[in-house]
């Protein structure tokens, strides 16, 4: 399945005007090698913007609902809730990845279903949905979408931080500190993506992406503790 207005409207369960602006959000930088004239750029701006929705939505929501969590318990509780494997998670959920305009080439690589794929593309129609919805309709959207597990992430703790309990983990089943390193990195300076592996010593344990390493890091951890409990 292709691009399908109509659809996306089902998906997101509201009436929409501007399908050039939903058309962008769900077009891959991929797609854009393979048709150089189209008037869509890739939806990567969007989803800076939508990514500074998602954490301003998350802040209030917890500040709200949790009035008796000290700061550094809620900023667990939002990255556990807006990382990469979270919010990917419920793009895949929602559809997203049928709707995606990709290259050939990133398609038969699996690119519909990749994780950091569908997370980009959940904050790029969150930018899009702000822009023609506003702020109110992103909240609520995201309440009914993504927040309705928090309570169940902070009752089994998975709000703890990936890269301490990985590195928990490892030292304690085989005695070795991770490390981490940078695989490649990409984009413009102010908008810089990185991807980075995590090594018991010379042994890849995970490979995560982000905007800083810092988050490509906790992408990374995140994929290890997942390897390493199985």
């Amino acid at each position: 399945m292709a691009f399908d207005f109509n659809k996306v409207q089902e998906i997101l369960d509201t009436k929409l005007e501007n399908e050039d602006l939903f058309r962008t959000a769900f077009t891959h930088r991929s797609y854009l090698n393979e048709h150089p004239n189209s008037k869509y750029k890739s939806n990567e701006r969007l989803e800076f913007l939508g990514d500074a929705v998602l954490q301003l939505a998350s802040s209030e929501y917890l500040f709200q609902k949790y009035e008796n969590s000290p700061e550094g318990d809620m900023t667990n509780y939002r990255s556990a809730i807006v990382c990469t494997s979270s919010i990917g998670a419920e793009a895949k959920r929602l559809g997203y990845g049928e709707m995606l305009l990709l290259s050939n080439g990133e398609e038969s690589t699996g690119g519909r279903t990749r994780e950091y794929i569908l997370a980009n593309t959940f904050e790029a129609v969150l930018g899009a949905l702000y822009l023609e919805k506003g702020f109110d309709f992103c909240r609520k959207f995201l309440e009914k979408e993504l927040f309705y597990k928090i309570e169940k992430v902070i009752e089994e703790e998975r709000y703890k931080d990936a890269k301490s309990l990985f590195q928990e983990k490892a030292q304690e089943k085989y005695g070795i500190t991770p490390t981490y390193k940078i695989e490649d990195s990409w984009g413009p300076d102010h908008e810089k993506n990185f991807k980075v592996g995590v090594f018991l010593d010379n042994d890849l344990w995970g490979e995560g992406r982000g905007k800083s390493k810092q988050k490509a890091e906790q992408d990374a951890a995140e994929k290890a503790l997942k390897k390493i409990d199985n």
